[in-house]
């Protein structure tokens, strides 16, 4: 299968991101960071989480910031909305985006969201059905698509399980995520290839971590197969809780140079992406995560 002209990028350096940082970032901080990523050409910024502060406590102020930034024509800012008092926290938000997400991993949906995948998947279909009334589109994430940190690999079939009763349930897209960051460009092949086969590959999006140093590998493997959508963070914000010390998501910046340098369209300003990484890099008092961001400054130096 030929490349895709076109790669749409979804960034979640101001959720998934932030939300596995230490560092505290301020309201005035996250909206000047969405703000600035909004002006770089990228059409979906998830901008929050309507999550509970016990549990997600950087993600405790996202009313706050959905009312503070200068939303786009053509931008999209999906927030996590995983319950019904979610959902109407991002209603009252004026979000026009939710994502739901569900685990590939028994044991990891359980220690997670202490739901079995069953339980948590009766949780987010009313969720679905209500956006969807309420005129918004619903996104879907299926989370330890490829390793789980309690049970080791997971059988793509269960992804495809989980992927298409989100599907079933009215999300316009599944993004398939490699929560630890365990996967190969073979396993991502064969994980697409089953999931597709219940949900169009036009529909699947790569949320890739980058743990083990495989993120980009992976992304290219799924642009063989047709995939045209990836998730990536600025920076590459966001650590991996299950592996201490490691990356976490895949760097925007990185993914941006490896898909214009082979004649990949984004639509996205990549210097722009870059200095709002290092804006946001700056505030959490530690150096981008993303290898081009760094390389690019050292030559600069």
């Amino acid at each position: 299968m030929a490349l895709p002209n076109f790669v749409k990028i979804v960034e979640v350096g101001p959720r998934d991101g932030l939300q596995n940082e230490q560092a505290a970032v301020t309201v005035a901080d996250k909206v000047a960071l969405i703000d600035r990523l909004s002006a770089t050409g990228l059409q979906s910024i998830e901008a929050g989480a309507f999550v509970s502060p016990k549990w997600v406590p950087q993600m405790a102020d996202s009313a706050e910031v959905m009312a503070r930034i200068q939303r786009r024509d053509g931008v999209t800012y999906p927030v996590l909305a995983p319950n019904m008092k979610g959902l109407e926290a991002a209603l009252d938000a004026g979000a026009t985006e939710i994502a739901i997400f569900g685990a590939a991993s028994e044991s990891f949906s359980k220690r997670n969201i202490n739901k079995s995948i069953a339980e948590s998947l009766a949780v987010f279909e009313p969720v679905a059905q209500r956006a969807l009334q309420e005129g918004l589109a619903v996104r879907g994430y299926v989370s330890c698509v490829m390793g789980c940190p309690y049970e080791g690999a997971v059988a793509p079939a269960a992804v495809a399980a989980v992927a298409r009763a989100l599907w079933d349930m009215g999300c316009y897209e599944i993004s398939l995520g490699d929560t630890i960051g365990t996967g190969t460009a073979g396993q991502t092949k064969r994980l697409i290839e089953t999931v597709a086969a219940d949900i169009p590959i036009a529909k699947l999006a790569l949320h890739c971590h980058d743990t083990y140093g495989q993120a980009l590998a992976n992304i290219w493997a799924g642009l063989e197969m047709g995939v045209a959508v990836v998730d990536s963070s600025v920076a590459g914000l966001g650590g991996c809780p299950y592996a201490k010390g490691a990356t976490g998501n895949v760097a925007t910046e990185d993914v941006l140079y490896m898909l214009h340098g082979s004649g990949i369209d984004t639509g996205v300003d990549f210097d722009a992406v870059l200095a709002a990484g290092r804006f946001i890099s700056s505030i959490i008092g530690r150096p981008p995560a993303s290898r081009a961001s760094r390389a690019l400054g050292a030559k600069e130096g």
